[in-house]
């Protein structure tokens, strides 16, 4: 085998063994006034357990929700991407979104509801809190794909009728799991994550 050949075989057997991080996207409302007291500290936990286990997050790169998620992630040493609707950073900044606690973010030029579909599809599974209107957008976007789903209820919102939603919908309740607790429900989204693998043999 010449040089070239046996380098070629040594970087496929090293991407061969990588393990991608799962990325988890985190969907929740911008505004936070309607929120229970003690929302965005458990929200802000999402992120944190998200990257204590190793994790990517993922938000859509707004206030409220999203940005605590963010922050509690990146405080916990993890890595953040966000999925912004401004088509550039300029415009991301003038349309008052944050920059910090992200270590990069798409532009997507996309709008909100544009946006929302590219930032659910770009991650592996979706965990809602606290919403409105948008992030039950998020929330169907990601059921329609089949996407694993971890709902944090008792925090405010249109989260807290995903439940009755999917009961009078008759669609099934889809891969979606629900808890009032941060760390029981990442449990739940993980061992989804895990389950979902060993059936199609991802590694």
């Amino acid at each position: 085998m010449d040089a070239f050949n046996k380098k070629e075989e040594t970087a496929a057997t090293t991407v061969g063994a990588y393990h991608l991080k799962y990325k988890i996207a985190v969907s929740g409302a911008a505004e936070t006034e309607f929120m229970a007291p003690d929302a965005l500290e458990k929200v802000e936990t999402v992120g944190r357990l998200i990257a204590e286990r190793g994790m990517v997050a993922v938000t859509g790169a707004t206030t409220g929700a999203p940005y605590w998620a963010a922050k509690g992630a990146k405080l916990a040493g993890g890595i953040v991407i966000g999925i912004s609707p401004a088509a550039t950073k300029r415009e991301h900044v003038k349309m008052g979104l944050p920059l910090d606690y992200h270590d990069l973010i798409v532009y997507t030029g996309f709008g909100y509801s544009g946006r929302n579909l590219l930032f659910t599809r770009s991650a592996d599974a979706v965990i809602t809190v606290c919403g409105r209107i948008g992030t039950l957008n998020e929330f169907t976007d990601a059921f329609e794909d089949g996407k694993p789903q971890g709902v944090l209820l008792g925090i405010g919102g249109t989260t807290d009728m995903i439940q009755d939603i999917l009961k009078n919908a008759h669609r099934g309740t889809g891969k979606v799991v629900f808890d009032t607790d941060p760390k029981a429900l990442i449990e739940k989204v993980a061992a989804l994550l895990k389950k979902e693998e060993s059936e199609f043999d991802i590694e």
